[in-house]
């Protein structure tokens, strides 16, 4: 089903293999396995295990949080959704297991792509976030890198500042 927003022109890419689809519906079930990962870490230390759960859990958990932030704004501009459908999407993070029924409720709308409607022979970008998602899609392999490495250094300066909670 295509977006209501897509013209012929635009619906001619060619599925990508990490398609919109994919990337986002693949986070969204590491989110909340990270979730549950965490919960039961929590339950063991606040029960009768020691707080190293916590600590591999909640750093997991944060990583995939922040991750599934970044691919949730790189969608949104894809997908062209409204600034509330995003912003929505962005706090499904927040409550735990609330990201994959976000993005199966997305599924089921018809608003995650085979393809990515900037990747090179698609839709011409407007815009600067446009423009930057075009410029990643082009060096596809680059902008994973990136994107990994925006993650470490957002997940190392927040633990710097400190862990939630305010650790022990």
């Amino acid at each position: 089903m295509a977006r209501p927003d897509q013209t012929a022109d635009s619906s001619v890419s060619t599925p990508s293999k990490l398609s919109p689809k994919r990337l986002y519906g693949f986070l969204a079930a590491a989110e909340m396995v990270t979730w549950a990962l965490l919960i039961i870490a929590m339950i063991i230390k606040y029960g009768v295990g020691p707080e190293i759960y916590v600590r591999i859990f909640g750093l997991t958990h944060g990583a995939v949080f922040i991750a599934y932030g970044l691919v949730t704004i790189f969608v949104w501009a894809n997908e062209r959704w409204s600034a509330s459908r995003g912003i929505l999407g962005l706090a499904t993070a927040i409550i735990p297991f609330a990201t994959l029924p976000f993005e199966r409720s997305m599924l089921r709308r018809g608003l995650l792509s085979d393809s990515w409607r900037l990747a090179p022979g698609g839709d011409a970008p407007r815009g600067l976030i446009e423009k930057i998602q075009a410029l990643a899609l082009r060096r596809p392999i680059l902008s994973v890198l990136a994107g990994v490495v925006l993650v470490v250094v957002i997940t190392s300066v927040l633990l710097y500042i400190g862990p939630p909670g305010g650790g022990n």
